[in-house]
């Protein structure tokens, strides 16, 4: 029941992130593993990866950005400032693990999703913004953690499933954070 839940979970996350990705990355099923296994439920091919990663990264500067201007706790700033760092590290790191492939660099573009986000970050004020903000940070790394293990138990590039890997733990730090900082509102 668990894994069945993950694998919905994790399709479903891929089509509201990346709706092209159903004609171009199917689920396929694995039997179950012995906890503690990391083995994937899906596989993402990079085509599908590399963009939605973009997309994601980019949407955490940006609306991290405005928590800098907009948010009134000074936790929710702190957290801003060590996304912002992480991600654009994340982000040269992505564009180096590219270089010299056959793919071209990610572009810096919001999928629809996260325009939307940005858009309603941009029309919260005070209070509002502080909870939209940790909200949607919360649903954004849950998504983005879901995506990254998946590629770094199935992904078919090795240099970008070491990225995956590498990065990981930097978005669990980063969930972490925003939780510590939802249950102390």
């Amino acid at each position: 029941m668990e894994n069945n839940r993950w694998t919905t979970t994790a399709f479903a996350l891929l089509l509201a992130i990346h709706p092209l990705s159903a004609s171009v990355s199917m689920a396929k099923e694995q039997t179950a593993k012995p906890a503690g296994d990391a083995a994937a439920m899906m596989t993402i091919d990079r085509a599908t990866f590399v963009p939605v990663v973009a997309s994601a990264n980019t949407f955490e500067i940006e609306s991290s950005k405005l928590a800098l201007d907009r948010a009134s706790d000074a936790g929710i700033k702190d957290a801003a400032k060590m996304i912002i760092a992480d991600h654009e590290k994340a982000g040269e790191k992505l564009k180096a693990t590219l270089q010299g492939k056959d793919a071209p660099p990610p572009e810096a573009k919001l999928a629809p999703k996260h325009q939307k986000m940005i858009d309603q970050l941009q029309a919260a004020r005070g209070k509002d913004f502080d909870t939209l903000y940790l909200d949607m940070q919360a649903q954004a790394h849950m998504e983005a953690i879901a995506l990254f293990r998946t590629y770094a138990g199935s992904g078919d590039d090795q240099a970008l499933v070491g990225f995956a890997k590498e990065t990981l733990p930097s978005l669990e730090t980063h969930m972490a954070h925003v939780k510590t900082l939802i249950a102390a509102e």
